[in-house]
């Protein structure tokens, strides 16, 4: 077990990450979210003094950002149900509203304050009559001296030296800031570098090879040639567990896709430049399997002893394997989610495996289901190795083992093992297997390209927003929203409102729970460190503190200081690890048991 990311982190990773290149224009969405005050300022104030001296532009979205941060924007779009209330400077923002008759109280920050207008909250700002909805703020901005002014700034033409700006800045920037090759080469450094890492994968990998191959070579240990039944079960095996292997790479292919999706929106790479990464990057794994499981089985199964007829065997594997792998990325890039995904791949899975000509022979596939037979990697695949196998020239004779196969059958002893499953006999079908699996490898990776390139970016999701929200009436409003805020107003269409404040009743009431006092000392957690297996990370050292009933404790610290960890290590969601420390639930040692009943955990 490693140390994560944490929320912060992850935020600020994922800034970086957006704002790689040339960008003139950044849009960020609630990148305050999960990090503290102290952060998210440090983040803005960089945009601001990259918009100033870069002249980029920058929108950032927020809700409610601290006062601090939100000096820092030059303009401000206030937005509600769809309509713009809002349009201008920062510093004129106060006095527009005061216009209507909303009057920011000094108490209350400028953010959280224009957030409460064309809400249920607005009654706390009001000193007369003023727009309700939020459709009426907009008509209200609409009629405003500032929205003339940007009104004016939108359809006046460009001057001079602002077309000559444009055309220095905008016109002279490619699309891609790297050629195809080198972006390719990019990518596929950088799937290499997460293979490598990924070390767990590699190993696991690595022995299922050993250990499912010399399970199935001693299954099928120095087969019968003469039997071509075994033969054929041999390779039936030998390809289906190369597509399991592939087919387990479909989650991770659902992962990679949803990267892409983020980063080739702001055109960091073409597509074809990531299609051909992630399928070169692929080749290492497919070597290893190959010929590891491979050889294993070539020798051990007792299969022709010839180098050529090894080497095209071992070739067959990879490019089986290769064209699996290029066949369930396809099928993951095309599949809305992985759920989907799973289940059109073992379906695939099925259909090529009945109608291989293994499972049922071509003569017995019904005519209209035939061409399943013909399209399959596996058809070609097994047949391939068959053909391998029997075309050599210690079966291409007609006497085998005192059977003269030729006056018996009218064929050699290859030509006759391979038509019991009506496998065609000439050695050309061999070649036309390998250039088929080449074939179908490249027809896998464009019809994957075709996706990602022109379908894979999914549309916004259709929303419905309420076009007559009435904030003016109280229906939807909680009591001590409208009445802490001040009293009814004395308006006879105004619904007469019964309200009970603090009226309290003088039967006692029957607690049917008990208050439990928290407590932890010197509690520790400690992960394995990745670079020596010797020595661990403390994330958390001696941690001691308690929470009483009836009282809400803030847990505060700077994005990564361990208030993640240490709510996990106190709810008993960490499950990796070595915790050490007591935690106490009113006096007692908490217990898995007393945790999960006692205890609940929402996390961000």
């Amino acid at each position: 077990m490693q140390r994560g990311v944490s929320g912060g982190e992850r935020k600020r990773v994922t800034t970086g990450e957006m704002s790689f290149g040339n960008k003139l224009v950044l849009l960020m969405d609630e990148i305050s979210t999960g990090l503290d005050s102290a952060t998210t300022f440090d983040i803005i104030s960089t945009q601001r003094s990259l918009a100033k001296a870069f002249g980029k532009t920058v929108v950032i979205s927020l809700l409610q950002p601290p006062p601090e941060v939100f000096a820092l924007f030059d303009d401000v779009i206030l937005l509600n149900d769809g309509f713009v209330m809002y349009h201008g400077p920062r510093t004129e923002v106060l006095s527009y509203f005061e216009g209507p008759g909303f009057n920011c109280p000094p108490h209350r920050d400028v953010a959280d304050f224009l957030v409460d207008l064309g809400t249920s909250k607005q009654y706390q700002y009001e000193i007369k009559d003023a727009p309700r909805s939020a459709s009426e703020f907009a008509t209200a901005f609409e009629c405003s001296e500032i929205y003339e002014r940007l009104r004016k700034a939108i359809h006046d033409s460009l001057n001079a030296s602002q077309y000559e700006d444009v055309s220095e800045r905008m016109n002279s920037m490619p699309e891609f800031n790297q050629s195809f090759w080198s972006s390719a080469a990019t990518l596929a450094r950088r799937q290499l570098t997460l293979f490598s890492r990924d070390r767990v994968l590699l190993s696991s990998r690595i022995v299922m090879s050993l250990a499912l191959g010399l399970l199935n070579a001693s299954t099928f240990y120095q087969l019968d040639e003469v039997d071509s039944q075994l033969v054929m079960d041999a390779g039936f095996v030998v390809v289906s567990f190369v597509i399991i292997g592939q087919s387990a790479q479909v989650p991770a292919f659902v992962a990679i896709r949803d990267v892409f999706k983020k980063q080739r929106r702001p055109n960091f790479f073409r597509t074809s430049s990531f299609v051909l990464a992630t399928s070169t990057s692929q080749i290492p794994l497919a070597v290893i399997e190959t010929l590891i499981f491979g050889s294993i089985i070539y020798w051990m199964c007792g299969f022709v002893a010839t180098a050529s007829g090894f080497l095209m065997f071992e070739l067959l594997l990879f490019l089986i394997s290769m064209v699996f792998g290029a066949w369930f990325f396809f099928l993951a890039v095309v599949c809305p989610d992985l759920n989907v995904a799973n289940a059109i791949s073992m379906l695939s899975d099925l259909l090529f495996s009945i109608y291989s000509g293994f499972v049922i022979t071509k003569g017995e596939i019904p005519g209209y289901l035939i061409w399943i037979y013909w399209i399959s990697p596996l058809t070609w695949g097994i047949r391939a190795v068959a053909v391998n196998q029997y075309t050599d020239s210690s079966f291409d004779v007609c006497t085998y083992r005192d059977v003269n196969y030729c006056e018996k059958f009218g064929m050699t002893m290859g030509e006759y093992s391979l038509s019991l499953f009506d496998v065609q006999t000439e050695r050309y079908w061999l070649w036309l297997g390998l250039g088929y699996l080449v074939a179908a490898y490249v027809l896998f990776m464009v019809m994957a390209w075709f996706v990602l390139e022109y379908w894979c970016f999914e549309n916004p999701p259709n929303l419905t927003l309420n076009s007559n929200s009435n904030v003016g009436t109280t229906e939807g409003l909680s009591k001590e929203d409208y009445v802490l805020a001040q009293t009814p107003k004395s308006n006879a269409s105004q619904l007469a409102l019964e309200v009970r404040v603090g009226i309290q009743d003088n039967q006692p009431h029957k607690h049917n729970f008990v208050p439990v006092t928290l407590a932890f000392k010197d509690l520790w957690y400690s992960v394995p460190d990745p670079t020596n297996a010797n020595s661990s990370i403390d994330l958390l050292k001696g941690v001691s503190g308690y929470a009483l009933p009836r009282t809400i404790t803030a847990l505060m610290g700077s994005s990564g200081a361990g208030k993640t960890t240490l709510v996990d290590v106190i709810a008993g969601r960490k499950t990796g690890g070595q915790i050490r420390g007591d935690i106490m639930l009113n006096g007692y040692p908490a217990t898995d048991l007393a945790i999960r009943r006692a205890t609940g955990c929402r996390r961000a």
